[in-house]
């Protein structure tokens, strides 16, 4: 069910953004990116996860682009309940039109409540994504990124996430 479900997101998301003129000059464009993505994950004991992680970016050159991410992370199960909300600044460098490499930080919030105990717990943690992946065209200056970040600030027995390695998967409007 849950291959289904991303497998319709993406083709769907894709048609949303695959519109491309034939026969016309290509004008200047603005310097202006926008993008994002978006996550649906289920799990056991009824977890459910809902993400969205909008994002704007600016061109400096060509082919080095920076602005700013969001992050918004909504979690539920028969035990818990969390609501998670991160900002901050990223880079990415693109090269060959076909391949980036990037660096993202984000300041989380994090708001946790334990529905068997009645235990609630705030807390704020900072994240520096490293990585990089692979790009592919589905439009005259859209594109769907695909690629692989690593937290190099996370900490096994002190971090509230549960690993420091994340895929994503993302759309950019605008390159």
């Amino acid at each position: 069910m849950k291959k289904f479900i991303i497998s319709v997101m993406l083709i769907a998301s894709g048609s949303l953004f695959s519109q491309v003129s034939i026969g016309t000059q290509a004008q200047e464009s603005s310097k202006w990116t926008f993008g994002g993505g978006i996550g649906l994950g289920f799990g056991s004991n009824s977890s459910f996860n809902l993400q969205a992680s909008p994002r704007v970016g600016y061109r400096l050159t060509e082919d080095l682009e920076g602005g700013v991410i969001g992050s918004v992370s909504w979690q539920t199960s028969n035990s818990y309940k969390s609501t998670m909300f991160g900002v901050g600044p990223f880079l990415n460098y693109y090269f060959a039109r076909s391949f980036y490499v990037g660096a993202n930080y984000q300041h989380f919030f994090i708001n946790y409540k334990d529905k068997y105990y009645d235990y609630k717990y705030n807390t704020e943690e900072n994240a520096l994504y490293l990585g990089g992946g692979y790009m592919q065209r589905i439009g005259n200056n859209s594109f769907m990124q695909l690629g692989l970040m690593y937290n190099v600030l996370w900490k096994q027995n002190s971090s509230v996430f549960t690993s420091g390695l994340i895929p994503n998967i993302g759309f950019v409007v605008g390159l």
